[in-house]
């Protein structure tokens, strides 16, 4: 090697190292300062609190005063407020309307749908929601809404997309709401195990990175029996077990005690509703790691606001029978130490009011700490995201919110969110 060629090599190596050096002195750092902050993974409050960012991650939590602050962070101090991380909902539906129910959501058109996602996106974000599921979509909406939203196209939380939702001919996941001669079905229909199989892996083609099933009837649905089970053992094993082939979690929609716990045996990761239970259902599913997720604020919109909405009568009774049963059976698995996530069933509901499920939850048998866990790091270990989400520690994504005071003593407090970063971007940030 000549002495020009090894000068250069020299310089070539010389400028990448400064470009490093250079990128790693301009990394931006944020220290974000409360008078508290919530330790989900521990259960624990810190008080005098403080959370390092570096670009999008985390590099450091802890009290203030433990903590080795860079001198030319920048410093954003909330005062008497609680940070915790971003929440998490594991029961939504971005697409869907709540003021459109029953006959009038077949006026919708699918891009109309898909428009309205993005202000519903990015009313779940404000509300404090910086991840969701979202539990089914016609036309793959979900998908097109999560790529805009990783694009930077639109505003919103990271979403877990399970596209159209499985179900058999005529069940909770099937279109019934007109007449023989439309020849009318959801294109998540599938009967038998092949078909359900072959379903699985359509969804997962087109982009869901988690799927969802019925697997009993359903309270808005027309025609369906709530507790009745809908897809057999057999189709419910095909299905789980080809998603879990291609490492996806499923979610099943369940009120009925058989249909839960057959799920379960079949080794579904969450229920959905949990509406009607016994004692074998909550043991199965502590057994089995299942998680329940229900949705136990939705009843007071579908029995106040539902007529006017368009929820049809025969939902409305519905509604009317399971409600109640549903909360006492929360509170059941509850003491007996199920695993929860939060889920809110929000489409069914306005966009943004998530959080008033928070103080339902405390209600009706959690602990402060433990509801917010159900949307924290409950939640990451679900979608099996623990490593990046969840929890406040060092190495997770910057995903942080806070609320004014002390919601493990008001839980109507989880409703009031006044700064939500995201990925280590601010989206909101208020007064508190």
């Amino acid at each position: 090697m000549n002495w020009v060629s090894l000068f250069s090599k020299k310089l070539l190596t010389f400028s990448i190292t400064a470009i490093v050096c250079s990128t790693a002195v301009l990394a931006e750092t944020t220290v974000i300062t409360a008078d508290r902050m919530i330790d989900v993974a521990n259960g624990k409050v810190v008080k005098q609190a403080a959370v390092i960012v570096n670009d999008n991650i985390i590099t450091a939590s802890g009290r203030l005063k433990d903590l080795t602050v860079p001198n030319e962070a920048t410093r954003i101090d909330l005062g008497n407020a609680t940070l915790m991380p971003g929440l998490m909902d594991m029961h939504v539906h971005l697409t869907s309307d709540a003021t459109r129910h029953g006959y009038k959501r077949l006026e919708v058109s699918l891009p109309r749908a898909a428009i309205t996602g993005v202000k519903h996106a990015k009313a779940t974000l404000d509300a404090g929601f910086t991840t969701v599921r979202n539990v089914g979509a016609p036309g793959f909406a979900d998908v097109a809404l999560r790529d805009a939203i990783n694009a930077g196209d639109v505003v919103g939380p990271r979403m877990f997309v399970a596209g159209p939702s499985l179900g058999v001919t005529g069940g909770h996941c099937d279109s019934n709401l007109l007449p023989y001669e439309y020849d009318n079905y959801s294109e998540g229909v599938a009967d038998g195990p092949w078909e359900v199989r072959k379903k699985v892996r359509r969804n997962i083609k087109y982009g869901a990175t988690v799927i969802k099933f019925c697997a009993t009837g359903g309270v808005l649905s027309k025609g369906t029996k709530v507790g009745a089970q809908q897809y057999t053992f057999e189709e419910m094993k095909a299905l789980i077990d080809e998603a879990h082939l291609r490492g996806l979690t499923v979610a099943t929609h369940a009120h009925g005690t058989n249909g839960i716990k057959a799920a379960i045996k079949a080794g579904v990761d969450s229920v959905e509703h949990v509406s009607l239970l016994d004692d074998e259902a909550i043991d199965l599913a502590k057994k089995n790691g299942t998680y329940f997720s229900m949705d136990i604020y939705v009843t007071e919109y579908i029995l106040g606001e539902g007529e006017k909405a368009g929820i049809l009568e025969e939902s409305l009774n519905k509604e009317r029978i399971v409600g109640k049963t549903q909360r006492e059976n929360f509170e059941k698995a509850v003491k007996a130490g199920v695993n929860m996530v939060f889920g809110s069933d929000a489409g069914v509901y306005p966009h943004g009011d998530n959080p008033k499920q928070f103080a339902r939850m405390v209600k009706f048998g959690m602990t402060p700490i433990q509801a917010i866990q159900a949307a924290t790091i409950n939640p990451a270990r679900l979608l099996k995201q623990e490593a990046t989400l969840g929890s406040l520690e060092k190495g997770k994504l910057a995903d942080i919110v806070a609320v004014p005071g002390n919601p493990l003593d008001d839980m109507s407090l989880m409703e009031k969110v006044g700064f939500v970063m995201k990925d280590g971007q601010i989206v909101k940030q208020y007064a508190m």
